[in-house]
């Protein structure tokens, strides 16, 4: 199974929400908000369903999925630590 989608998908989550969360904490300016907010919603559901539709994943990874900013990072590691990093790419 191709780990790719889920990995870009992961990573674009969590950069999204961290520069969210910066725009936030900082400046709070309005485009930033309104260009990063359906990247980062967009990113979290391609990271659901991509976790969902590979074949034998544990209930665990599933639900790890649904953790906002980094549920793609956490399936990712249970992929890659219980069935060895070659044969998920």
């Amino acid at each position: 199974m191709n780990l790719r989608p889920l990995r870009l998908a992961a990573n674009a989550e969590l950069a999204s929400l961290i520069l969210l969360l910066a725009n936030l904490a900082t400046v709070h300016l309005k485009p930033v908000s309104s260009l990063m907010g359906p990247a980062h919603g967009c990113a979290y559901l391609v990271v659901i369903v991509a976790t969902w539709r590979i074949e034998g994943a544990a209930i665990t990874t599933k639900a790890s999925a649904l953790l906002p900013g980094i549920g793609g990072l956490l399936a990712l590691r249970q992929f890659t630590a219980g069935a060895g990093h070659s044969r998920w790419q």
